[in-house]
């Protein structure tokens, strides 16, 4: 049987900007964006090529904005990534190289806080 993991929820205090941010500066794709009833909006967004999801809305999690543990995403390519970031006005660190992986570092809005690594023993990152 697989277990695969598709949703992570990322709590965030203002839906629009956080959408606006991951969708136009990221470049996550909009999957979803509904309001089932009243207090609850669930918006899904993937990354490009991924199998998971992040979830942000109103009335999804009882955490506070800023408070997603920290998030990973892996690239086959560290210096698009940091680039096609830099250029979409995302305040990005610069390419940290480590034994483990090349990293780069962001935050959204609200604080929570992604990495994004490219592993070169990997093939396609």
């Amino acid at each position: 049987m697989d277990w695969k993991l598709e949703l992570v929820f990322v709590p965030v205090s203002d839906v629009d900007r956080a959408k606006d941010f991951y969708v136009n500066k990221v470049g996550f794709n909009a999957d979803f964006d509904e309001r089932p009833m009243d207090g609850l909006r669930f918006v899904q967004l993937t990354p490009p090529g991924s199998a998971c999801s992040i979830a942000i809305g109103e009335g999804l999690s009882e955490a506070p904005a800023g408070s997603a543990p920290s998030l990973q995403i892996v690239v086959s390519d560290i210096q698009a990534a940091h680039d096609q970031l830099k250029n979409n006005g995302v305040d990005v660190s610069e390419i940290d190289i480590q034994p483990w992986g090349h990293f780069v570092y962001f935050a959204d809005p609200d604080g929570n806080k992604w990495a994004v690594q490219y592993i070169p023993q990997r093939p396609n990152g």
